[in-house]
C-alpha cells in the first residue's frame, strides 16, 4: 500500500512540476495550477514531500508578470539564463540535439516511448522529462521511470536548477524551482538505482 501511495504521489508531483517548467502559465491546463500555488491551497491538496513553509514566493508580486517572465526563462528571444534542456549542459558543445538527446531519444525507441511534439523540439526538455516522469508512474512502469530519473534527468537537473533558481529574478519561479530541488532530491534519495555520473560542461 504504502509502495502504491508512493507511486502515485510521486506521478503527481512530477506532473504539476512538469506542467509549470513547460506549459506558459496564462495556458488553460496552466492557470489553475497558478491560482492553486499562489493561494497556497497547494500546501493542503498536493503531496509535496516537506512543503516547507520558507517557499512563500509563489504569492509574492513582481513587477514582471508571469508570463513575461516565462517567455525570459523559458522562450527567449535573449539567451536563456538557465536553458532548460539537458543536451545544453551535457554536451561539451552546449547544444540543442546534442548526443545526450540522441541517447535519450534511442533510450525511449527501445522502450517503446514515442514523443509527440507538436514543433520541432528536443525531448530533454525538463518540464518534458518531468511530464514523461508522472506518465511512466501513473502507467506502472517503475523500472523505466527510475532509468528515466538515474540516466537522463538527474544527472543534470541538480545544476539546472541551481541556475534557474539564482537567475529566475521572479518570486514565483524561484520558488518553483526551490520546490523542484527538494523534490528531486527526495526522488535520488528514493531511488534503487545509482545516478549516472556525467560530466557537466556549464
Amino acid at each position: 500500500m504504502h509502495e502504491s501511495h508512493q507511486r502515485d504521489a510521486m506521478a503527481l508531483t512530477a506532473r504539476v512540476l512538469g506542467a509549470l517548467f513547460y506549459y506558459p502559465p496564462d495556458s488553460p491546463d496552466v492557470v489553475p495550477l497558478v491560482e492553486a500555488f499562489r493561494s497556497g491551497e497547494w500546501r493542503e491538496h498536493l503531496p509535496f514531500a516537506g512543503q516547507p513553509e520558507q517557499l512563500n514566493g509563489f504569492a509574492q508580486e513582481s513587477d514582471e508578470t508571469l508570463p513575461q517572465a516565462f517567455q525570459r526563462l523559458f522562450v527567449g528571444p535573449w539567451a536563456l539564463p538557465a536553458p532548460p534542456w539537458g543536451s545544453v549542459w551535457l554536451d561539451r558543445e552546449s547544444v540543442l540535439f546534442g548526443d545526450s538527446t540522441l541517447a535519450l531519444r534511442q533510450w525511449m525507441r527501445e522502450n517503446g516511448i514515442a514523443f509527440d511534439a507538436t514543433q520541432n523540439e528536443p525531448e530533454d526538455h525538463v518540464g518534458t522529462l518531468l511530464l514523461l516522469v508522472a506518465w511512466l508512474s501513473e502507467n506502472g512502469q517503475s523500472a523505466q521511470r527510475d532509468q528515466l530519473l538515474a540516466w537522463h534527468l538527474l544527472p543534470w537537473a541538480g545544476r539546472f536548477l541551481s541556475q534557474f533558481v539564482e537567475h529566475a529574478a521572479h518570486p514565483f519561479y524561484q520558488a518553483l524551482g526551490q520546490l523542484a530541488q527538494i523534490t528531486l532530491a527526495q526522488w535520488q534519495a528514493d531511488l534503487l538505482i545509482p545516478v549516472a555520473q556525467k560530466t557537466l560542461y556549464r
